[in-house]
């Protein structure tokens, strides 16, 4: 875990990160598919298990405290219960004086795994007469991924309190409470919900002063984000010809994905094993070399080094591509498994799309921030497509996609995307985008229907239920989509 001024910011399971020397300095990168985070470290020391960080945010002079921890929770349960049941505390005085003349019930943070509620968030009721308030407050010493899934514990809390009071009370309103400055996501996730089926409001809580503050939620809330220039993939590969026939000639079923104008990926079933840059040797001299293996078991390839690239290629063509579902090559990166399988035909999810033009992996930056959409596509008729896979069951599915949709929507109607080389020869529809959900049927959550009732009617979802054994062929079991 990565652990800043006492926020829980990364969890290695699904994280990544590079470091690089800059002068007396270290120069870290970590970045997830929600976000990414660049810092230099100026000063390190290990203690008790815990590699602890002086690092310097980018135009901060202040430094700040890093900690990346070996185990997944450093506190204990004894502890993060006290710190919930203090910050139960604090959201329930801050709510008494925000809504006075309201009675507030029972305020619970206890687990409820029948209706989908962990024991993170904090759930409670305010009363008065026949209407209700419903409350979610996620306090500062959560994770910034957990305060940003905060919403789809509110729609869901939302629908339990309307269930359980049908014919007796009215639950119009739904209060979200994220910590001071860490709002923005749960945010702009809020503001593109249907505002017909409830009214969302969203307050931004200083715990320390217990000071709630109510946030905008317009939905053309100005995002801060800034696309990436597209490169020229066909240019890419034409640079990296020499190297994609050389891995190619080792490893005849080869995925190769041109991941920058400098750099290409050479991928088994998703998973990546290898890949080609461009870049100065130590005489400064511009060389193309291939890497295979992972850090920090990683080699330059080469006639020495060639026999252990190809024991590597055996070893996935067995591992990966045999039914061992135990092994950890099988089970790497499935979400990227089902990428590579669903870009061999898109229109399987969807007849509108047009399989000419796909890119995966885009990244869109949000204060400093970084969202990557797995796949961005276009219908036959020039309309955007988000396409959001999940090889797993996934709870927070639907307000992901609506988080990438919204970006995806303020680019387009900038005119980033054509500006900065994406779809090229394309006439874009003004029309917004569609996004597109897709897991195994099995593995689709049961709330997730729930959560896309209560989408803005603005927004035009489908929702493709995909057969188990989708690692062998996409074929669609179920869809359901916007009336």
């Amino acid at each position: 875990m990565v652990v800043e001024d006492g926020q829980t910011l990364f969890d290695f399971s699904q994280a990544h990160y590079s470091a690089a020397p800059e002068r007396e300095r270290c120069l870290l990168q970590v970045w997830s598919e929600e976000r990414n985070i660049v810092r230099r470290a100026t000063a390190a020391e290990v203690k008790n298990g815990i590699l602890r960080l002086t690092v310097l945010r980018f135009g901060q002079p202040k430094p700040s405290r890093m900690e990346i921890c070996a185990k997944a929770e450093r506190r204990s349960p004894s502890a993060l219960k006290a710190m919930r049941a203090a910050y139960q505390r604090t959201l329930e005085r801050a709510a008494t004086r925000l809504f006075p003349g309201w009675t507030l019930d029972r305020l619970t943070s206890a687990a409820d795994l029948e209706h989908s509620f962990g024991a993170v968030c904090t759930r409670g009721l305010l009363r008065r007469g026949q209407q209700r308030i419903a409350i979610v407050g996620c306090g500062d010493g959560e994770s910034q991924t957990t305060i940003d899934n905060s919403v789809a514990v509110a729609i869901l809390w939302l629908e339990f309190c309307r269930e359980r009071l049908e014919g007796k009370a009215h639950v119009g309103t739904i209060a979200l409470f994220a910590p001071h400055g860490r709002a923005r996501t749960a945010q702009l996730r809020l503001s593109h919900l249907n505002r017909d089926a409830a009214t969302w409001r969203i307050f931004s809580l200083e715990e320390a002063s217990e000071v709630a503050e109510e946030l905008d939620l317009a939905t053309d809330l100005n995002l801060s984000t800034r696309l990436m220039q597209c490169h020229s993939r066909s240019q890419t590969l034409e640079r990296f010809a020499s190297s994609i026939a050389r891995m190619a000639a080792l490893c005849p079923s080869v995925e190769v994905t041109a991941c920058r104008s400098s750099e290409v990926s050479f991928r088994f079933h998703g998973l990546e094993f290898a890949r080609a840059v461009v870049e100065p040797d130590r005489h400064f001299r511009i060389s193309e070399r291939i890497i295979f293996g992972a850090a920090p078991a990683e080699y330059e390839l080469n006639p020495d080094t060639e026999p252990l690239l190809l024991k590597l290629i055996q070893r996935l063509a067995l591992k990966r591509g045999g039914r061992d579902h135990t092994h950890p090559f099988y089970r790497l990166q499935p979400e990227r498994w089902l990428q590579s399988v669903v870009e061999q035909d898109v229109t399987l999810l969807d007849s509108r799309l047009d399989p000419a033009v796909l890119y995966s992996q885009v990244p869109a930056f949000a204060a400093g921030d970084r969202a990557v959409i797995d796949l961005l596509g276009v219908t036959r008729d020039g309309r955007l497509a988000v396409i959001e896979l999940k090889a797993a069951e996934d709870f927070h599915l639907p307000v992901q996609g609506l988080d990438y949709w919204a970006r995806v929507r303020q680019h387009h109607r900038c005119g980033d995307f054509q500006r900065f080389g994406y779809f090229p020869g394309h006439l874009l529809s003004e029309r917004d985008p569609v996004l597109i959900l897709a897991a195994p049927a099995l593995h689709v959550h049961p709330s997730t229907a729930t959560m896309l009732r209560y989408v803005s009617p603005e927004l035009d979802w489908k929702l493709v239920g995909l057969d188990e054994h989708w690692r062998d062929g996409v074929r669609v079991v179920f869809t359901r989509q916007k009336q």
